[in-house]
Order: structure tokens, then C-alpha cells, then sequence
């Protein structure tokens, strides 16, 4: 098990190492697992990026981004502008239902809202806009709304697809069923091993919700 001070040192390495993450203004506090991330990035791009490779390193449990978006002036944009860029970028995602999402604007801030069928959709959608010039932070409010399908079959269904996952040990994953709601316990021994379960929990056709309360094993 590694001390604060070694896994401070890990993640600080790996934001110095990620290409896309100017790591200079940003400051890792370590404690027992729980990585906490404080200073500035140029854009919420760069801040998601940053939430990533913490994530990445071993050992970590859990990320508090506590990270602020201070937009360099060449990257700042109006809200209608952030708009119409938004509602382009979700146009040509082939991913994306067509008229599915809305999306609103305040002060860079921008806001998704509707309804898709998959998780996957939901997601690309969000992936579209965090790295549009002038997005200060996004908050994804898209629903997934999807048939129910039989608990038992939606179980199965899960437990199988962990258990094809290659880099997923799901012998110690519990799913329960409420409807087309999961939730997910154990233990994983890895962020990725998290990302990898919930990932096949989303896929699975009837599921609208999932709670990850898998825990990262230290």
C-alpha cells in the first residue's frame, strides 16, 4: 500500500506526463486514497484531462476536482456563440439523436437536456461540447430511458458481459436489479476495473440508471 506522500508523488507525475495537462498551476493533495486536485486550468478540457490521469494512477480511490476553468482571453466566447457551437457539434455526432438534446448557455456554463435510449448517447453528447473554446463547465441532465426488461435476464445479461471483459474480474461485483435500475458492489482492484463494470452495466439493453458503489480496493 503506498503512503500519502508516494501516491502525491505518482499523480503528480502522471499530470506532468499527460500531454494535454499544463501541470504547473495545478496542486495534488494525497489523503489515505482520496486524491484532491486545487488550482487553475486554461479550459474544461484541460480539466477533465487532468480528473482522467489522477484517475489512472494506482492506488487512487477517489478524485475531488476542486480544479478552477480560468479561460485565457483569446478563449472566451459569447454564450450564444457556445450555443450554436454546441448545437453544431451534437448535429454531426452520428452518435447523437437528431432534435433529442437542448442545450442552454450562462456564462460559459453549459447545460444538456433530454432524453436518448442508450447511455452511450448520453455520453457522446457531453463529449462533444466539454472541449468547444469558451466551455467553462458542463452539466449533463440528458436522461436514458430505455424498456424494462425481466431482472433476472438483465442480470444475467450483465455477469455475462463482465465476465467476456478482459481486463474486468467481476467474481466479486454483485449486481441487484430494481427494475431497469442497477446497482453495482464490491470490490475492483483498479479505477479502470470501475470504468470497465459500470461501462458493461450501461451497455446492457433496459438499463436508464446505474449506482456505482464499487469500491477501489487500496
Amino acid at each position: 500500500m503506498k503512503t500519502n506522500t508516494e501516491l502525491q508523488c505518482d499523480v503528480t507525475n502522471e499530470l506532468l506526463f499527460e500531454p494535454s495537462v499544463d501541470a504547473s498551476n495545478i496542486d495534488v493533495t494525497v489523503k489515505d486514497g482520496v486524491v484532491t486536485l486545487t488550482g487553475k486550468v486554461c479550459s474544461y478540457a484541460e480539466k477533465y484531462a487532468a480528473e482522467e490521469a489522477a484517475e489512472r494512477v494506482t492506488g487512487v480511490t477517489a478524485v475531488i476536482d476542486e480544479m478552477k476553468v480560468e479561460l485565457p482571453s483569446a478563449h472566451k466566447r459569447d454564450d450564444n456563440d457556445i450555443a450554436q457551437a454546441a448545437r453544431n457539434a451534437l448535429a454531426w455526432d452520428v452518435w447523437v439523436p437528431q432534435d433529442a438534446i437542448k442545450v442552454k448557455v450562462q456564462h460559459g456554463w453549459v447545460t444538456l437536456e433530454g432524453t436518448v435510449d442508450y447511455k452511450y448517447q448520453q455520453t457522446a453528447a457531453e463529449d462533444d461540447v466539454q472541449d468547444l473554446t469558451g466551455v467553462v463547465g458542463v452539466t449533463n441532465l440528458i436522461t436514458v430511458k430505455q424498456p424494462v426488461v425481466a431482472p433476472a435476464e438483465l442480470k444475467v445479461t450483465i455477469k455475462n458481459a463482465m465476465s467476456r471483459a478482459a481486463e474486468l474480474d467481476g467474481e466479486d461485483i454483485d449486481v441487484v436489479v430494481d427494475g431497469n435500475k442497477l446497482t453495482l458492489r464490491g470490490t475492483v482492484s483498479s479505477w479502470a476495473e470501475r470504468d470497465e463494470a459500470e461501462r458493461a452495466a450501461w451497455s446492457a439493453p433496459g438499463v436508464c440508471d446505474v449506482d456505482d458503489q464499487l469500491e477501489i480496493a487500496a
